[in-house]
C-alpha cells in the first residue's frame, strides 16, 4: 500500500508526457488572454447630438378655439398657407409667440384681480398669391387687462420662387435708401393727418396741439430705418401679376395715438426702383398715371416694366 501511494502520490506523473505539456502551455496562455481581453477597447459611446435626427415635420395649421374661465383664444388661417411650408412655419411661430404670451400673463396675474377673462384674437388673412408672391395678413389684439387690448399687427410676404421670406431688410443693399421712402411716407402721413383735422373743425389752438403731437409721432415713427417699415405688402398692378408698389402698415401708436388705428402708406414703383436689390425689381412695373376722365368713369392706370 504504501508503495502505491508513493508511486501516484503526484498526479501529473501519472499523465503522458504529451498531455502534461499541452497542460502547460494552457496554463501559460491564459494570462496572455486575460491581458488581450482587458486591453480591447470599450465601444465609443455617441453623444446625443451627434445622432441622425429625423427631419422636422412640416408646420400643421390648424384654426384654434382655447377657452377656460380666465382667458379665451382665437386663432385662424388661411387654407391657402398650407401649400407653402416655410410660410405656415412662419404663421405658427408669430402665432405661437402671442399665445405664450397670454397663457403668461393668466399665469402670473392675480385671478382676484380679473375682472374679466384675457383674450387673444388672431386673423391671418390672404392678401395676394401670384407665381412669384404670396402675402399674408395677420391683425388682432390681445387682451390682458386695461382700457383695451394691445393690437397685434404684421405682414408676411413669401416668395415661392426663392423659398423665403422677404423682409425689409432684403429690400434696399444700402440702408441710406431708407430716406426716400421715409420722407415719401411721411409726406402722405402729415397730409392725411392735416385733411382729418379740417373735417373735425378744432378749434385753432387744440387743431395745432394735434398736429404738433401726432405730427411728432409721425416723424418718431417712420424714421428711415428697416424697423420702421417692418410690415409691408404687395400692391399688385390691375390685371398683372406684377407689382406697382408697396403698402407700409403702421399699427397703432406708431405713427398715431390708439384711436387713429392702423395707418397705410402706398409707396410706388418709382420711388422704390431707384434704389431696390437688383434681384426684386423684376417683380414690379411702374403705374402710368389713368388720363383724366369724366368722373362717372374709372379707368385703371396703365403699367410698364419696370426699369
Amino acid at each position: 500500500m504504501r508503495s502505491l501511494m508513493s508511486k501516484h502520490s503526484n498526479p501529473y506523473r501519472a499523465l503522458p508526457s504529451f498531455a502534461l505539456l499541452a497542460l502547460l502551455a494552457a496554463a501559460l496562455l491564459l494570462p496572455a488572454c486575460k491581458k488581450d481581453e482587458d486591453a480591447t477597447p470599450a465601444p465609443a459611446e455617441v453623444p446625443v447630438e451627434a445622432a441622425v435626427q429625423p427631419p422636422a415635420a412640416p408646420a400643421e395649421l390648424k384654426d384654434v378655439i382655447e377657452h377656460d374661465a380666465r382667458y379665451i383664444i382665437g386663432i385662424s388661417y388661411p387654407p391657402e398657407a398650407k401649400k407653402y411650408p416655410g410660410l405656415a412655419e412662419a404663421l405658427l411661430h408669430y402665432a405661437e409667440g402671442a399665445r405664450a404670451e397670454l397663457l403668461k400673463a393668466v399665469q402670473t396675474g392675480d385671478p382676484a384681480k380679473q375682472t374679466s377673462p384675457y383674450d387673444l384674437t388672431l386673423n391671418f388673412t390672404l392678401l395676394a398669391e401670384t407665381p412669384e408672391v404670396v402675402a399674408v395678413a395677420a391683425d388682432g389684439a390681445a387682451f390682458t387687462g386695461g382700457a383695451h387690448g394691445a393690437p397685434l399687427v404684421a405682414r408676411f410676404v413669401w416668395l415661392p420662387q426663392q423659398d423665403k421670406l422677404l423682409t425689409a431688410n432684403d429690400l434696399f443693399p444700402d440702408p441710406k435708401s431708407w430716406n426716400a421712402v421715409s420722407e415719401y411716407a411721411r409726406e402722405q402721413l402729415h397730409a392725411s393727418l392735416s385733411q382729418r383735422v379740417d373735417a373735425d373743425e378744432l378749434p385753432p389752438v387744440e387743431r395745432a396741439e394735434v398736429m404738433r403731437s401726432v405730427g411728432r409721432m409721425i416723424d418718431e415713427g417712420t424714421d428711415p430705418v428697416p424697423a420702421s417699415f417692418a410690415a409691408f405688402e404687395p400692391v399688385l398692378a390691375p390685371d398683372s401679376d406684377k407689382l406697382m408698389g408697396l403698402r407700409f402698415v403702421f399699427p397703432p401708436y406708431q405713427v398715431g395715438p390708439y384711436v387713429d388705428g392702423v395707418r397705410t402708406v402706398e409707396v410706388p414703383t418709382a420711388v422704390l426702383m431707384p434704389n431696390l436689390a437688383p434681384t426684386y425689381r423684376a417683380m414690379f412695373v411702374v403705374a402710368k398715371p389713368a388720363p383724366a376722365t369724366p368722373l362717372d368713369q374709372t379707368v385703371a392706370p396703365a403699367v410698364q416694366p419696370a426699369l
